[in-house]
């Protein structure tokens, strides 16, 4: 006789016909971060929608390494096509095998370290340019640089601020779409011709103009290129055919759409803290100021900024930018007892993962040093702001240099101070960025001073 099936609780709060909804549209963040405190896993339903939301690190290590042949994607990954329906970041089973395969090698850390010089000539001059600006939106400030720095290192183009602002529109508008879609699966209303399907489908027109474009100057200059979309168009399949135009736009777009947006938050909530901390501050200017001197940046120079790397790694802590996650179990499985069932629907919070005072002392606190090696680190699967196991963020690597290095080159030409307005809170949209946050820069002049890079 066949024993019965543990399912997850439901966490109390459960309204009939609404279910969760109240919380999660009240405040979402502090919704899930509730959770926590009923169990490594429990339901919450939205509407009439059972989700299952796993908070323990032992059971997402398991998820997401031993079971994860189990698992899909889930609902959020699937309204995230909107940037291409087979894109590397959404792609499923052997597809997403065969595509992380293809472009595993540009990722790899030998191939990083010759970004490093296009990451600097890409930031050098736009930072120089906040000469006069006024006060910065910082989070479009980032968005900017760090899209420019992936389509200057990966795509060997870099577009002016007003293409880049209309492409970073597009972007934000399709994450926009795909989060609204998640929350309120129904897809009868996406294809009605409603405002906000209208915005999405002119944003998803801009997004594969864009791309198109610069695949097309590749077509048209093979041998001026050694890059991401080469590679792409370079590519056969084992019976010699090329890759399909569309499957290159969607691989391109993805690219595009997930290299930029998760590196700018980091960064700007970390020069949000910084603001708030001065004493950091002056400890990075310290750090930026012996390291940054006349000698050329190298992928050896980011080596050299340790503190500057704790910086991002605490803003990556306190602010995960992927939030929300999910998964979706394609077979009946077991995880850590609990029985789930072929269609649930799963999620977990890196968010309030990394703000768990049970894995991580006085953890709202902002604290670069609880990163020296001295320390006590937390448990395995307790820090995972790209992921675990054959899904992990391939250009994490890409990322972490991307963010030291912009970090470094702003701090040692600019202070960035706050511009009174509104507090400023956590948003949880499609990713986890301020609510508002504007800055003046305030030139400073560094100890040393960088050159070039090679």
């Amino acid at each position: 006789m066949n024993a019965t099936p543990h399912v997850p609780p439901y966490a109390p709060g459960r309204v009939p016909l609404i279910g969760h909804a109240v919380p999660l549209l009240r405040n979402r963040l502090a919704f899930l971060q509730s959770l926590r405190k009923h169990g490594p896993i429990v339901r919450i339903s939205v509407g009439p929608k059972a989700v299952t939301v796993i908070n323990s690190p032992n059971l997402l290590q398991e998820m997401l390494t031993t079971h994860s042949k189990h698992f899909s994607k889930g609902l959020l990954f699937e309204k995230l096509k909107l940037f291409g329906k087979d894109a590397l970041p959404v792609a499923e089973g052997s597809r997403h095998l065969t595509r992380r395969r293809l472009m595993q090698p540009a990722f790899h850390h030998r191939q990083i370290d010759t970004y490093i010089r296009t990451m600097y000539t890409t930031v050098d001059p736009m930072i120089a340019a906040w000469q006069g600006m006024g006060p910065l939106d910082m989070k479009t400030e980032m968005q900017l640089i760090t899209q420019n720095v992936v389509m200057a290192a990966l795509f060997s183009t870099t577009p002016n601020r007003d293409t880049g602002h209309a492409i970073l529109k597009s972007v934000d508008t399709l994450f926009a779409a795909a989060l609204r879609r998640a929350l309120l699966p129904l897809p009868l209303l996406e294809r009605l011709p409603t405002p906000g399907n209208r915005r999405t489908r002119r944003a998803g027109r801009v997004m594969r103009t864009a791309v198109s474009e610069v695949i097309a100057d590749h077509l048209a200059h093979p041998d001026a290129y050694d890059d991401v979309v080469s590679l792409l168009l370079n590519t056969r399949d084992p019976d010699g055919t090329p890759l399909a135009d569309e499957d290159i736009l969607s691989e391109v777009t993805g690219l595009l759409a997930a290299g930029s947006e998760t590196t700018a938050v980091t960064l700007t909530w970390l020069f949000h803290e910084l603001a708030r901390h001065p004493e950091l501050e002056r400890q990075l200017h310290s750090e930026v100021d012996t390291v940054l001197t006349s000698e050329p940046v190298t992928a050896q120079t980011l080596t050299q900024l340790t503190f500057t790397r704790r910086l991002v790694n605490e803003s990556l802590r306190m602010y995960s930018p992927a939030w929300l996650v999910t998964r979706q179990a394609t077979e009946p499985v077991r995880l850590g007892g609990t029985d789930l069932r072929v269609g649930e629907d799963i999620v977990w919070s890196p968010y309030t993962l990394h703000r768990d005072p049970a894995l991580y002392p006085d953890p709202l606190r902002f604290d670069p040093d609880r990163w020296l090696p001295e320390r006590p680190q937390p448990p395995k699967g307790a820090f995972i702001p790209f992921g675990a196991g054959k899904r992990q963020c391939m250009g994490n690597e890409f990322a972490l240099a991307e963010a030291t290095l912009i970090t470094a080159l702003i701090a040692s030409r600019w202070r960035l101070r706050p511009v009174p307005g509104p507090a400023v809170r956590p948003v949880g949209a499609i990713t986890l960025h301020p609510s508002t946050l504007h800055m003046s820069a305030q030139a400073r002049t560094p100890v040393g001073h960088h050159r070039e890079a090679v």
